[in-house]
């Protein structure tokens, strides 16, 4: 039984190089519906199909390089006190969907944010928007999943850079939470290079809406500043930016700090 302030954590399966690892955690909310309390397993949720993406990459790159240590290590994380009563549930449920999770947090509300912390937590995904934007004020780069997350496709990881906020940086976020996109994003540049141009599992995409032609080439040149070389490009110039989500279906948007592809 877990109390209101304490953060109880459960290792399972192969235990990652801590030092190139890039350690994504996941509420546990955006992974599952959970059910009755005497479910044992329960029903996929949005998130579902952004954890098999991550899994497929580490597959591929561990297929190139069996002693590759540049995998991604997924945490799941649980502040629902009603989730924390069924964690026995929520484990069993990863097993039986085939779901590769390091490690299983369950922590209250208040002290989340210490356990994404302690974790050394470099991406934070979330369903709840009030959650996603107190980790990154606190210096951890998150974003917010929507119901659109479960349509994306399984097999290929698709993130979304925001080519205007990589040119012209938002004031909102702190200094750390800047530093922790950059890297987060230096790492993911770094994924990208083990692949070739075709048939990769990974697939990085930017988009500016606004500006032209000049915007968009300086946030290119921004992002291969910072080792990320993308797949596609979108120059909107003020046009909206829901028809090329649509076609596109990222699983998550970056930028500094917060980001919410509703934005």
């Amino acid at each position: 039984m877990k109390t209101a302030g304490s953060e109880e954590g459960v290792k399972t399966g192969d235990k990652k190089d801590a030092d190139r690892a890039v350690v994504v955690a996941v509420t546990s909310r955006a992974v599952f519906e959970c059910g009755a309390d005497d479910d044992e397993v329960y029903k996929v949720g949005a998130a579902f199909p952004l954890l098999q993406a991550l899994q497929r990459v580490n597959e591929r790159l561990l297929e190139e390089n069996p002693a590759e240590a540049l995998l991604f290590d997924v945490v799941l994380i649980t502040t629902d006190r009603q989730q924390q009563q069924q964690s026995s549930s929520i484990i069993s449920s990863t097993r039986h969907h085939g779901l590769e999770v390091s490690r299983f947090c369950f922590s209250s509300e208040e002290d989340f944010i210490e356990s994404l912390l302690k974790n050394n937590v470099q991406l934070f995904l979330s369903t709840d928007g009030g959650e996603a934007l107190q980790a990154s004020q606190k210096g951890v780069l998150s974003a917010l999943l929507d119901r659109q997350t479960a349509s994306c496709p399984s097999e290929q990881l698709r993130v979304l850079f925001c080519g205007d906020a990589v040119i012209q940086p938002d004031t909102g976020p702190t200094p750390a939470s800047r530093q922790a996109a950059q890297s987060f994003s230096a790492q993911l540049g770094e994924m990208r290079r083990k692949f070739s141009v075709f048939d990769s599992p990974l697939s990085i995409v930017m988009v500016t809406s606004r500006g032209g032609r000049e915007s968009c080439c300086a946030a290119l040149l921004a992002l291969r500043s910072r080792g990320v070389s993308v797949d596609e490009a979108y120059c909107l110039a003020g046009a909206p930016r829901g028809p090329i989500l649509s076609l596109l279906r990222p699983h998550f948007l970056l930028r500094d700090g917060f980001s919410s592809l509703d934005e």
